[in-house]
């Protein structure tokens, strides 16, 4: 098999499934309306259960509406016939996954599952099999045929019914109202928690460690300023403590090309006014963006005022995690 045989054989079996998503589309109707209602109205938490494949897409769209807003976890129907289906109770929906619609596991839970009373939603490809019959809704996944050449392993029908799952999911994040700050809340950790979460107040340098000078000292003064606190910048700021510029490394190779006399030239004479600012209440992933647009390495927090409170430069940035 050569090269470019492989080349052809990956871009059909993305074609094929690309096709199968977009017939989706037309699925998306009063039985999509009943199912969000049915998660939306739900006291308890959304139970998804599914085996093989369908169990680990199962799992994906339990964790996509747990960390969306809606209360969700995966059970095993294997399982759920041998204790776990205590795990259910009269205020939950059960979300099940079957592309036959046939799977013995769940087909042999369905009457405890009726019992317990609760919406049963049927995501299967076969809308005249037994899970589909017995469901309060059922969401047609169906698809043409599978990716797999054989036709027997499950491609094009995950990956439909996997877009299936996220299109519940994000229907009822927007329903909910749900918010970055709700979003950010349940992803606390690593990268995503980081940008989500941590604001420039919280990794600023604020009170002695601010590099600060008044406007009356000199160049001098500010360097030694510069030096001290290792931010590769300086704030110059008025007597009542309002930033009136800022002077950088920058600032500083351009001022040497004007042989200035830096005993006896005020650091007004060369700072850099009406410089950027930022409120220390704002996401620090922001204030990266707004150095990257501004082709800046440092910034200035103040407050509404203008009152210096705290200095930020890229390095802060990268110790925090976010370069």
């Amino acid at each position: 098999m050569n090269e470019q045989k492989l080349l052809d054989l990956g871009r059909q079996v993305v074609n094929m499934e690309m096709q199968a998503v977009a017939s989706l589309g037309e699925r998306i109707n009063a039985d999509f309306v009943t199912a969000c209602k049915f998660m939306l109205d739900c006291k308890g938490r959304v139970i998804v259960i599914g085996m093989g494949k369908s169990g680990h897409i199962g799992g994906k769209i339990a964790a996509t509406l747990a960390s969306t807003g809606t209360p969700a976890f995966f059970v095993h129907p294997g399982e759920a016939s041998h204790g776990d289906l205590g795990m259910i109770t009269t205020q939950d929906v059960v979300l099940a996954l079957s592309n036959s619609g046939e799977t013995s596991e769940i087909v042999t839970i369905l009457p405890l599952i009726k019992r317990l009373a609760v919406p049963l939603i049927a995501m299967t490809g076969n809308a005249t099999s037994t899970l589909a019959r017995f469901a309060s809704v059922h969401l047609d996944v169906h698809v043409e045929q599978e990716a797999c050449p054989l036709g027997l392993a499950p491609t094009s029908s995950t990956t439909v019914t996997l877009v299936m799952g996220d299109a519940l999911a994000v229907s009822l994040l927007e329903s909910r109202g749900f918010t970055r700050s709700d979003f950010a809340l349940s992803h606390p950790g690593g990268s995503l928690g980081r940008r989500l979460l941590l604001l420039v107040r919280d990794i600023m340098h604020s009170g002695s460690a601010i590099p600060a000078v008044a406007e009356t000292a000199l160049i001098s003064d500010a360097l030694l300023e510069m030096t001290e606190k290792k931010l590769g910048m300086t704030a110059i700021v008025d007597d009542r403590g309002r930033v009136a510029g800022i002077f950088t490394d920058g600032d500083l190779r351009r001022m040497l090309e004007k042989n200035l006399d830096v005993h006896h030239t005020a650091i007004a004479a060369v700072m850099t006014e009406n410089c950027t600012t930022i409120s220390g209440q704002i996401l620090a992933a922001e204030a990266m963006q707004i150095m990257q647009q501004e082709k800046i390495n440092a910034l200035l927090v103040v407050d509404e005022k203008q009152c210096l409170q705290g200095a930020l430069n890229m390095h802060d940035l990268i110790q925090a995690g976010f370069v």
